[in-house]
């Protein structure tokens, strides 16, 4: 069954302050730069343990907050003056349960655990999200588009490399294409490798880093296809699929030597770098419309 669309609330014009919900990665400062470009101001509240310290430096107020205690990330914001926010990053698990500083800092709030265990009967990380954004509204914070402040970093149509797919890779994207939309509507994962008009692998929730090296180890020649795309009806608050360097070389690596992403639909971190990469390992990139 497709999933409903959610409406989001428009971002407020600038000069209004935005806030930031922080978590790991090299997202939270590209959407960071965003706002600033934008004209907003930034005040963030960074995950502790999880967000890379030069985000400090990309805003204008910024607190530190437990990972998992939601009334302190709405709490942070609120004392900030802030009624709409963006949450991205990634969550480092293995940091989260192997530090005891940070692990004793992330212990769940009883807000996150009602939530949690409300959502047994579906625990898809899009449902438990959704569940938080509403409980961010409650308390004033509203979620906006994770994507309105880094156009510049979206997919778009058409080869974005300079080296081209092949004949074969083509093939694959248009025989894959369609069945990834199918997989996508199923809401399974949201990537898929591809050779010779076969499917090697699909994401599920190993994530696509794992996905890319299992699909390595039963591929024994190089040349395969990544194919990504976003889960229908997906809501763009938060967990936007992405692509990077980091995909690119761990592609290169198991064998993968091009990659098609749904135009629109995928943020591409330091897109002009994650290009410029593939194109010196020789890795193609295309985008293709979604169906």
């Amino acid at each position: 069954m497709a999933q409903p669309i959610v409406i989001l609330p428009d971002p407020p014009p600038a000069p209004t302050p935005l806030g930031l919900i922080a978590a790991g990665g090299r997202l939270p400062i590209l959407v960071a730069q965003g706002m600033r470009d934008s004209g907003h101001e930034v005040r963030c509240v960074g995950l502790s343990g999880q967000y890379d310290e030069g985000l400090r430096d990309y805003c204008d107020q910024f607190r530190e907050v437990g990972t998992l205690r939601l009334t302190s990330w709405a709490r942070g914001l609120r004392r900030m003056d802030i009624t709409h926010a963006v949450m991205v990053g990634r969550i480092d698990k293995a940091r989260l349960l192997h530090n005891w500083v940070t692990l004793v800092k992330g212990l769940p709030d009883y807000l996150l655990v009602k939530q949690y265990l409300k959502s047994r009967s579906d625990r898809r990380s899009h449902v438990i999200l959704g569940a938080i954004a509403r409980e961010l509204s409650v308390r004033g914070i509203e979620l906006i588009d994770s994507t309105a402040h880094i156009p510049k970093h979206m997919s778009t149509t058409g080869n974005l490399t300079i080296r081209r797919p092949t004949p074969g890779q083509r093939g694959d994207i248009e025989f894959g294409w369609p069945l990834l939309q199918e997989m996508l509507r199923l809401d399974v994962g949201q990537a898929m490798a591809v050779r010779e008009r076969d499917v090697v692998a699909i994401e599920a929730v190993e994530g696509t880093d794992r996905m890319i090296e299992r699909a390595g180890a039963l591929c024994r020649h190089a040349g395969w296809t990544l194919l990504k795309g976003a889960r229908a009806g997906h809501d763009r608050r938060s967990d936007v699929p992405t692509v990077g360097p980091d995909t690119v070389e761990n592609l290169h690596k198991a064998g993968g030597r091009c990659i098609a992403v749904a135009s629109g639909d995928v943020i591409m971190i330091d897109k002009a770098d994650t290009i410029a990469l593939a194109d010196k390992l020789g890795v193609a990139i295309v985008g293709v419309p979604p169906i």
